[in-house]
């Protein structure tokens, strides 16, 4: 008899219950009441059906019911990826997501720094709310007011449960619009934007006063450690004497970027540490070089995630300060597998640790020097300590 492995399930089930045998690796199959012969088996394969069916029996019993009673014909797609989506939502955690193909080719051209979209970086807060972070220059966000600490809330009048399909809904082909719904201050605003190519430049850099060399990095994504190797390579010929690196309103990005940043900044050792649920532990270390200039690490509330790696790191190894406010407090890394489909899961898979195993997530970073900028005011009193500090070594 050749039947459906989905049939499969419940006959054997049925069998188990009316006293089919397992015996020599057979099993008694009975369908609609008729004995229907038997089925080679494994007492293995059986016990793994069991499982199956006691974890996906209500669903499948769900799933003929919207086939067979909704008033339309589903769609066997949609509903397929609805269910993906509702499983990894089902962890309750916003950094972890099914993406389908389109989804992740569009999550995969952001990371490699060119995009069509709108030119906002955001991440969650501790209510779930989506908060941005910063928004990218020359762009229409930036164009069209958007601030870090807005709260999104809708695309062209939708919700969405992921960071991931929030984005993707943002993205677009370049030239057309989209509307945007956020909260400042309590008070709901719309925004219609017209997408554009985005080029994010994630490294910038010049020589202050005093000959102090400044270096902002916005984000780590796939060519971020090589700019600011050239732009740190470029400072030191202008022989500057000490250096301000600017982490304010980096969201984070790519964990390897962060830690080729940081090799240049520390001595051989620890970079951080991570680990995951059973306690296994994976130690990410820098080499012996370092630069040989005095640097100080700006940061801010909306430092996060690998820009927090870095500034764990400095403070633990405790040469350099940091200035700022305490950081976001994103301690935890998202591992992200291509499915055979060209579908993807991102899953939040470890936590990280400071070299001398404090905990960043839901703790943030708090700063040597802890210096609040009146966002009423042009005034940056967090960079004029920086190079207070600089000046007096």
């Amino acid at each position: 008899m050749t039947i459906k492995k989905r049939n499969l399930v419940l006959l054997l089930i049925v069998a188990f219950l009316l006293g089919g045998t397992i015996a020599a690796g057979s099993v008694i199959l009975i369908e609609n009441g008729v004995l229907g012969g038997t089925v080679k088996v494994s007492k293995k394969n059986y016990n793994y059906y069991q499982k199956l069916d006691e974890r996906y029996g209500k669903l499948d019993q769900l799933y003929d019911e919207l086939e067979n009673s909704f008033y339309k014909k589903p769609d066997e797609e949609q509903m397929a990826t609805g269910m993906y989506k509702g499983l990894v939502a089902g962890l309750g955690d916003p950094y972890s997501a099914y993406m389908t193909k389109e989804e992740y080719t569009s999550w995969t051209d952001s990371t490699l720094g060119e995009f069509d979209g709108v030119g906002i970086t955001f991440s969650t807060n501790k209510n779930g709310e989506y908060v941005v972070v910063n928004t990218i220059p020359d762009t229409p966000a930036e164009k069209a007011g958007l601030e870090a600490g807005d709260i999104l809330l809708a695309v062209n009048d939708k919700t969405y449960s992921t960071m991931d399909t929030f984005s993707a809904a943002l993205k677009g082909k370049a030239g057309t619009k989209v509307k945007l719904t956020y909260a400042r201050d309590g008070k709901e605003k719309n925004v219609v934007m017209k997408r554009a190519t985005i080029v994010n430049k994630t490294i910038e850099s010049e020589v202050l006063k005093d000959q102090i060399g400044y270096i902002k990095i916005s984000s780590f994504e796939e060519h971020t450690a090589d700019d600011f190797k050239s732009a740190l390579s470029n400072l030191q010929k202008k022989q500057v004497k000490g250096l301000v690196i600017d982490l304010r309103e980096n969201g984070g990005g790519i964990v390897d970027a962060g830690i080729q940043v940081a090799d240049e900044l520390l001595g051989e050792g620890t970079v951080t540490y991570l680990q995951d649920q059973h306690g296994k532990r994976q130690y990410l270390k820098s080499e012996k070089s370092k630069i040989d200039i005095p640097y100080v690490l700006l940061v801010d509330e909306n430092t996060a995630s690998t820009s927090e790696i870095i500034a764990a790191a400095v403070k633990d190894d405790g040469k350099n300060p940091l200035v700022g406010t305490t950081t976001f407090g994103k301690g935890i890394v998202q591992s992200t597998g291509e499915l055979s489909d060209g579908s993807a899961l991102k899953l939040t898979t470890m936590q990280y640790f400071s070299p001398k195993g404090h905990v960043i997530n839901g703790k943030g970073i708090k700063p040597t020097y802890e210096v609040k900028n009146d966002k009423k005011s042009k005034t940056d009193k967090q960079l004029n300590k920086a190079l207070e500090l600089l000046k007096a070594k």
